[in-house]
């Protein structure tokens, strides 16, 4: 995966020029406000000076950005082995199940999307509870497993691009996908005009106003671009909700699970380089246990379409 600072390196080659320098303030354009006015709030990242919201300076071409969820993604960049790690997200994907479930009609919220769905871990699990259950990704490697193996209903597109033709959704699920967006607002538009009022949008993302998000500042461990490129506070994720015909009946920040293995493979071996050390620590019990936590950092939010 290639590190924030050579997309940072290309684009402060740009700006010398001054008509390239206009064309850059456009891309700048925040995604809440539209307003071109934001000010460096740690190196790369920007912070709108009309309404607060928060994103990477970074901008990526489609191939740019399918690149970076090609199957490396989860086998190495990110994940040591996203396989290893599925019944510790489907102990996340039940508690964030449990909440969604009470806010359900089934005689109404029949019909489920996910977008993001990756290797469909997700919607296998959730199946049976709905009449029908679709997905939609950009990585080739999880739709072809999803497809193949879990014979889920999912395509490989973009969803902005993608023709749903005339398909309706009671319920859209996007778990930690808006925060890689890179126009999440125009998702939300597109998708918008396949709900209907009484429909529901159930996501989570990291809360960029958090105690521990404020105190970490760019350190945090959500600050994660390239492949986080917006972070939203719960004023900034209700604006662009409310703007696209949706309003918040739910918004708590939510619980997980994360395996010991994820965690020591991230920080011994992603960012300490010390594989000696995880590979110690691999050979023991103690990277197959996985704990519960709240970091009171990351919002789980359901919106109900107008």
């Amino acid at each position: 995966m290639m590190c924030f600072g050579e997309w940072q390196f290309n684009w402060a080659k740009v700006v010398k020029n001054p008509i390239d320098f206009e064309i850059y303030l456009m891309l700048n354009e925040c995604i809440i406000c539209n307003s071109t006015q934001s000010k460096v709030l740690y190196e790369g990242i920007l912070k709108c000076e009309e309404c607060g919201h928060v994103f990477s300076d970074i901008h990526l071409s489609d191939e740019e950005l399918f690149n970076l969820y090609r199957r490396s993604y989860f086998f190495g960049d990110e994940y040591r082995d996203y396989f290893a790690d599925r019944k510790v997200q489907q102990k996340s994907f039940k508690l964030r199940m449990k909440v969604l479930q009470s806010f359900l009609d089934p005689n109404r919220h029949k019909h489920l999307l996910e977008i993001g769905c990756a290797y469909g871990f997700f919607l296998n699990m959730v199946k049976d509870k709905f009449d029908t259950v679709y997905g939609i990704d950009i990585t080739e490697d999880g739709i072809q497993y999803a497809t193949e193996q879990l014979k889920l209903d999912v395509v490989k597109a973009d969803l902005i691009k993608h023709d749903f033709s005339d398909k309706k959704f009671d319920v859209v699920c996007m778990w930690d996908t808006i925060e890689h967006l890179r126009s999440p607002q125009l998702y939300l538009k597109k998708i918008s005009e396949h709900m209907d009022c009484g429909s529901l949008i159930a996501l989570t993302t990291g809360d960029i106003d958090s105690l521990n998000a404020r105190m970490k500042k760019d350190k945090w461990r959500l600050m994660h671009p390239p492949t986080h490129i917006h972070y939203f506070s719960k004023k900034t994720l209700a604006r662009m909700l409310n703007d696209n015909g949706f309003d918040i009946i739910y918004n708590h920040y939510c619980s997980f699970y994360r395996s010991v293995d994820l965690l020591a493979y991230r920080i011994l071996v992603l960012q300490r380089k010390w594989l000696w050390l995880y590979s110690l620590l691999f050979k023991s019990r103690f990277t197959r246990m996985d704990f519960y936590l709240n970091m009171y950092d990351i919002m789980y939010v359901i919106a109900c379409k107008r």
